[in-house]
């Protein structure tokens, strides 16, 4: 089952990546490449991890071992605001790619502001220097609100390629994600069934799935693709990522779309980038 390509900006580039990504947040080092050997079985292309979930290594063994060719994944991987800086950021870029046992990345993120330490416009210089020497095809951020998306353009002259963001039915991140459209900024969903927490019980999503012959979790993906976001579902169980994976082929009527966009209640499971410090 094919999955849709979304273009992302980059400077003068343009770069595709697959619309439905497996996350590895939270999946031990000495799990995780099974996990992504499963995804890539099933069809995934897209594999996103950071420095911080501390599994990059477990995810370089899965590319190594798959007999995917290399370039028809696409591998995201970030960094942390604690290595910000010209000359940090570049290094954890290395590490990272060490790591990953990679010669080139496909997308380098910015993981969070960290306002307070005001150092993200250093470190995004740091990405813009790496994509343009062509060590990383596209660069972006995560967890980017308004003022911080409009500082780095101001100061850059340039808009990330993507923002990825806590974003479900309830937390649908309309501001974010109507600056990110109108900037050319790709918007894709971290958390995106809400860790599990409440959204797949809300009795609209699981009327939906009744009706469709679907998983409630099937449902809020298939919401994620009709949006035009970029989503990464996760799970370490074979049947559940199958299960992730085929929810593409729902189709949501404009009904669905408006029922489910009524539930937003700003519900976070993670915490506010504004505040947010480590």
């Amino acid at each position: 089952m094919p999955i849709n390509d979304i273009t992302l900006t980059s400077g003068t580039k343009q770069v595709t990546i697959p619309q439905v990504g497996f996350g590895v947040w939270q999946v031990p080092d000495d799990e995780v490449d099974a996990a992504v050997l499963a995804a890539l079985e099933t069809g995934y292309r897209h594999i996103d991890t950071a420095k911080l979930y501390d599994n990059e290594s477990g995810v370089g063994r899965a590319l190594a071992s798959t007999d995917v060719p290399r370039d028809e994944i696409f591998v995201t991987t970030k960094v942390w605001p604690s290595e910000f800086g010209a000359k940090e950021t570049v290094a954890s870029f290395n590490a990272s790619m060490d790591r990953l046992g990679l010669e080139t990345l496909d997308l380098f993120l910015l993981h969070w502001p960290f306002p307070e330490q005001d150092r993200y416009v250093e470190a995004w210089k740091a990405l813009q220097g790496l994509r343009d020497a062509g060590r990383v095809r596209a660069v972006g951020v995560c967890n980017f609100h308004v003022e911080h998306l409009q500082r780095l353009f101001d100061e850059t002259g340039e808009w990330p390629a993507i923002n990825q963001v806590e974003l479900h039915p309830y937390l649908q991140q309309r501001e974010v994600v109507e600056f990110n459209a109108e900037h050319g900024i790709v918007t894709e969903s971290w958390s995106p069934l809400a860790s599990g927490k409440q959204v797949l019980d809300d009795p609209v999503i699981g009327g939906i799935a009744e009706r469709l012959g679907a998983t409630p979790a099937q449902v809020v993906i298939a919401w994620h693709i009709a949006r035009g976001f970029v989503v990464l579902p996760k799970s370490v169980t074979p049947s559940r990522i199958t299960e992730n994976f085929e929810a593409a082929e729902l189709s949501l009527t404009e009904a669905d779309m408006a029922e489910i966009a009524a539930l937003d209640r700003g519900f976070r499971t993670g915490p506010n980038p504004d505040e947010f410090s480590g």
